[in-house]
């Protein structure tokens, strides 16, 4: 037997070992499940037609009537097995459907790992640290060129605050006097003595005592 005829023999082989994926597997258990569910469906049937029997014999025909029960007990059996047989199937369905899910999130969880590889890959730790040194350092500069612009700009010339109210005190001086001088001045002061205050003592006029005399005599 040739080299190339042993290769293709142990191909032929292995591909006949090789088990279903689970793909085939759940069509095959989705087939077997379809299959179980027309026997329940023919089987409820002639259970319910095995019951009429016996009720139609009844005590005409006991034999008969027997029978049909008999039937009926065994129809039975076979649906409840049916039933069991069908739980079974679909728990084996739903393992093998997380199965195959988990391997294909596990399958592109791996293909996502090696695409963040490959980025990585072409990255290099020590160029990344100098490139955040040089973006920090530019924010820096761009920060004090800003402060640098906003700040206001005095030509170089530093002026004392305390002078410059001092200057401001005479000008408005200036202008206080300026419109004094406009009005005509302040008024001059008399050189003149001011009159003494005249005495308390009242003065009694003789004409006055005269005409209070008068009056007495008239009165008495």
């Amino acid at each position: 037997m040739s080299k190339i005829s042993k290769f293709f023999k142990v191909g032929s082989t292995s591909s006949k070992n090789r088990g279903p994926t689970p793909q085939e597997a759940i069509h095959k258990l989705r087939e077997t499940e379809e299959m179980l569910t027309k026997k329940q469906e023919y089987l409820e049937n002639r259970i319910q037609q095995e019951l009429a029997t016996a009720k139609k014999h009844g005590t005409k025909n006991k034999r008969a009537a027997l029978q049909a029960l008999k039937r009926k007990k065994r129809f039975e059996q076979q649906l409840a097995q049916i039933d069991g047989t069908i739980s079974t199937i679909e728990f084996q369905r739903e393992a093998l459907e997380n199965a195959n899910t988990n391997t294909e999130v596990l399958k592109n969880m791996g293909y996502a790992a090696k695409a963040i590889k490959g980025a990585h890959e072409n990255m290099d730790l020590d160029k990344i640290d100098s490139l955040m040194q040089d973006i920090t350092e530019q924010q820096e500069v761009a920060q004090e060129i800003s402060d640098a612009i906003s700040r206001p700009v005095g030509f170089g010339e530093e002026y004392d605050e305390d002078e410059l109210l001092a200057e401001l005190e005479e000008l408005e001086q200036e202008e206080l006097d300026q419109n004094l001088v406009s009005m005509g001045g302040l008024p001059s002061v008399p050189s003149a003595s001011l009159p003494s205050r005249p005495a308390s003592k009242k003065k009694v006029d003789v004409n006055d005592d005269l005409d209070m005399e008068q009056l007495a005599a008239w009165a008495t």
